[in-house]
């Protein structure tokens, strides 16, 4: 076979392959939505660029319309989710649990089953920070009374990083605010300790080592397992080369994030929306590092929430994912 026919019959596969996965996705598509939105966080953050991405990825890959919008994040995510205000969102594992038992602050005994998984997407982990200035070189150094800022209101790192520290024994007055208006109130004097749940490197932290001498403080081993048994958590490695200032990798704790979707859209839209993200990493890394986990095996990861049935599939059919029925919507 000569090179021009060799390029020609690929040439000929892929348009054969490309035209099967169109059909693919024109198929059954009486019910799908005209348009969608994707539920994010605040605007600088790592959720509302990564949402944003798959949203426009999703919107152009199908031949819809949709977006990212701004939203208070994962727990108000779960609500809009699960109303079907907005079609889909991001959660963290922890806000998805609290919200499945009734206990989401924004709307306290409203059991939100009605928003579902549909594909994992990275591990946010927690993360500890002080001047070096200050002396604070491990949690058993944070001062009684210590100012810590933990981000916005009602972030993950909110919820759940006060309930850490109060399990580690820290007393401490509670600040509030966006991620780098914490860093520059820390380089100032107006807090102690920054406690960040945040993909890493997070931008503030990383600004903040190249003004000024700090440190990013570890757990100890049994800080981490006193936390891991506390708390929907698993162990995770900050690496020695997401900071300058690391000499080595530091002991951390991290949730999974999962994007969701309202149980009721149609299945064939959703496997849709699932095979255009998941079935190319390079170009959900394109979009934000952090999809270098966005992978099909990572399926395993959600404990918590049933699974949209056109996700189900999808994991069962493309990464042998073995999903009891009781963990998949109407199942």
């Amino acid at each position: 076979m000569t090179f021009k026919i060799m390029t020609a019959f690929a040439a000929g596969t892929a348009l054969v392959a490309g035209a099967a996965l169109a059909e693919q996705h024109e198929m059954d598509r009486s019910d799908w939505p005209e348009s969608f939105t994707v539920g994010t966080a605040s605007q600088g953050g790592t959720y509302f660029a990564y949402g944003s991405g798959w949203a426009n990825l999703v919107a152009e890959e199908l031949g819809l319309s949709g977006g990212g919008e701004v939203t208070g994040g994962p727990m108000q995510n779960m609500a809009l989710v699960h109303t079907g205000e907005a079609q889909f969102g991001m959660t963290t594992m922890g806000p998805a649990s609290e919200s499945l038992a009734g206990t989401n602050p924004i709307a306290p005994g409203l059991q939100m089953t009605n928003a579902c998984a549909i594909f994992p997407m990275y591990q946010t982990p927690f993360s500890v920070t002080a001047l070096a200035s200050s002396g604070i070189e491990s949690v058993s150094d944070i001062p009684d009374g210590a100012r810590i800022g933990f981000g916005p209101a009602g972030s993950t790192s909110d919820t759940y990083f006060p309930r850490m520290m109060e399990e580690l024994g820290v007393n401490f007055e509670r600040r509030n605010g966006g991620w780098d208006d914490l860093g520059g109130q820390l380089q100032d004097g107006l807090l102690d300790v920054i406690a960040f749940a945040a993909g890493v490197p997070v931008p503030a932290v990383s600004q903040l080592e190249v003004q000024t001498d700090i440190n990013i403080i570890e757990f100890t081993e049994e800080e981490q397992q006193q936390i891991l048994e506390a708390f929907p958590v698993s162990e995770y490695q900050i690496d020695a080369g997401t900071y300058s200032t690391l000499e080595e990798d530091a002991r951390s704790v991290a949730m999974w994030n999962f994007a969701i979707a309202n149980c009721d859209l149609p299945a064939s839209f959703v496997n849709a929306v699932v095979d255009t993200v998941m079935s190319d990493n390079e170009r959900m890394v394109g979009i934000h590092s952090a999809a270098s986990e966005t992978l099909p095996e990572n399926w395993d990861k959600n404990q918590v929430m049933q699974w949209h049935p056109g996700a189900a599939q999808w994991f069962e059919e493309n990464a042998g994912a073995d999903i009891p029925d009781e963990m998949v919507y109407g199942g």
